[in-house]
């Protein structure tokens, strides 16, 4: 095998002084033919803690067997997966976005110990997506991205439900709008099998985006997690690897501008998660292609909102599928003019070409066409004002409600939120602030969906305001702003809230303020004192030491390079 196909394993493999590196491989089954191939890592994200990732154990199985098909040899290895439902509300959700730096850490290290040729990474749950892409710029050899896909829809009375539907049920059952039996009977039915959460929530926001930006194969993520079309889908993926690697197309060679533009042009149109904002801008850096959150903000108000998915929407993620798939989308952002025709995917091929195959269902309404669009612009907004100079975050797509005033119910942490919701301590008109939740403060910039859905449950969902320099569910819907920066832990203006202090939310003007005078804030500010750390050692103390703020998407600075 020529140095062409093993630029990079000939170092671990070839050669009299690598004969105890063949030693030690050959323990485990390698032979003298495996070895002699190009090596292709497979970074796996499976892991028994949730059904996201629960069903890619099988799955990269079958992407191997692709790449042996194809003549590759794949050496299979794990990183870790932190669930944002299963740890929702509890102190463990702090995990989850640290996460994502831990799976990019360890997929780079990984790929730079064991010097593989080409990688392919399997991926479900919310972070393990944007920490495999971050992994793979970072090394940047041939590589791509396989989406483990949806979980199938619930069946609840007759409806379609998902995950959001149980936040949701939690806040009608704590205000005795459905019994704790009605609660127990939806928790049993919401999740039937393997696959990430359902609707346009994280998960399906960023394999939406994978397509879109080319790091994933177009067609490939729209097919759910137990359809039996996954395996060949995965099969194709693993022969796919090893022609990327011939081509030795990369993935800074795909990422361009308009490749990012065309990305948030996904999130726009689908009414897509807050979360991709983040995860934007942190793979942004990480390619070195300047976009910030107001780049983010002008793609989403000139994209239509088109597809018709929940949590604003009616469907869910599968619903995509039988519809024809992402390809449709992207075929009609290319037609509309709102996506870049000619940006490079990883298959060589153009977003154009690539979606071009793609075969519309007939009759399908998931999907509009161009002159019927649901909104007339994307889901996503980017807000300024004197509470979050640094910009923060909403979701559009689901709300119709233009402007918020209020007193504000000041809370430092989310539990303290949840409780006053749940105990029906929240009124209508108020707006619940939760601080000392961003990146630094949390740490790890906790999602508040608890919180959320249950405001939405108790029926106050058009009536109370969040807002928090914490996250959001993409399952999260209502008046609430996210991201918010500076954060309180950096002596935001959040920091110097009290109860009573009236907030403005106005989404024509795109601003979120409080009418305090700026005496009285000078005042406030003068006795403030910056709170003590929650962790002095460990990886969350790591992470609160080295993180950035969200408007630059909460990534870890190196402070002795940058």
């Amino acid at each position: 095998m020529s140095n062409k196909l093993k630029p990079r394993s000939h170092v671990l493999t070839d050669g009299r002084n690598r004969a105890a590196a063949r030693a030690m491989l050959k323990g485990i089954g390698f032979t003298d033919d495996d070895l002699a191939r190009p090596i292709i890592g497979i970074a796996n994200t499976w892991i028994e803690t949730m059904p996201c990732n629960f069903h890619l154990r099988a799955l990269a199985a079958r992407v191997k067997e692709g790449v042996r098909q194809a003549g590759g040899t794949p050496m299979e290895f794990n990183t870790v997966s932190v669930s944002d439902g299963v740890t929702m509300g509890t102190e463990g959700m702090k995990g989850s976005l640290i996460s994502r730096e831990v799976i990019a850490d360890s997929i780079e290290l990984m790929g730079r110990s064991y010097l593989f040729d080409a990688m392919i990474t399997l991926v479900g749950c919310d972070k393990t997506i944007p920490g495999a892409a971050m992994g793979l710029i970072r090394l940047n050899i041939p590589s791509l991205i396989l989406y483990g896909g949806s979980i199938m829809p619930g069946k609840y009375r007759g409806e379609e439900v998902t995950i959001r539907h149980v936040f949701e049920a939690i806040g009608a059952a704590a205000a005795g709008k459905i019994s704790d039996a009605d609660l127990k009977e939806l928790e049993d039915v919401a999740c039937p099998g393997p696959g990430a959460c359902g609707g346009q929530y994280t998960a399906n926001t960023m394999a939406t985006v994978m397509e879109f930006i080319g790091l994933a194969p177009m067609q490939t993520a729209s097919v759910p997690a137990v359809d039996e079309r996954k395996n060949a889908v995965a099969i194709q993926c693993g022969k796919l690897i090893m022609d990327v690697l011939e081509r030795d197309l990369k993935p800074r060679d795909i990422l361009s501008r308009e490749a990012f533009e065309n990305a948030v042009v996904s999130v726009a149109t689908t009414g897509g998660s807050t979360n991709a904002v983040l995860h934007l801008l942190a793979m942004a850096r990480e390619a070195n292609i300047p976009f910030t959150i107001d780049d983010i903000d002008a793609i989403s108000a000139r994209t239509p909102l088109y597809v018709d998915l929940m949590p604003g929407g009616q469907y869910t993620a599968v619903e995509v599928d039988r519809a024809g798939g992402i390809g449709v989308i992207a075929r009609r952002m290319v037609e509309g003019g709102f996506a870049h025709s000619t940006a490079m995917t990883v298959t060589g091929a153009t977003l154009a070409d690539a979606a071009s195959v793609a075969v519309e269902t007939p009759g399908q309404d998931v999907i509009h066409p161009l002159d019927k669009p649901i909104k007339p612009f994307g889901g996503l907004m980017i807000l300024r004002g004197n509470l979050a100079e640094e910009g923060g975050v909403i979701k559009v797509a689901s709300n119709n409600i233009p402007a918020h005033r209020g007193p504000a119910r000041v809370f430092n942490s989310e539990e303290e939120a949840m409780s006053a919701v749940t105990e029906g301590r929240i009124q209508p008109g108020d707006v619940l602030v939760i601080r000392y939740e961003g990146p630094r403060g949390g740490p790890g910039m906790r999602e508040m969906l608890g919180v959320t859905a249950a405001v939405v449950g108790a029926g106050l969902g058009e009536s109370v305001a969040l807002i928090t320099d914490g996250r959001f569910s993409g399952a999260t819907r209502g008046i609430m702003v996210g991201h918010v920066a500076p954060e309180a832990a950096r002596g935001g203006l959040l920091a110097l809230l009290e109860d009573g202090d009236e907030i403005v939310i106005d989404l024509n003007a795109k601003r979120v303020d409080t009418t305090v005078p700026e005496a009285v804030l000078a005042e406030r500010r003068a006795r403030w004192q910056p709170p003590v750390p929650r962790y002095t050692h460990g990886v969350f103390a790591r992470y609160a030491a080295l993180v950035s703020s969200a408007s630059e998407g909460a990534i870890l600075r190196t402070p002795d390079f940058e």
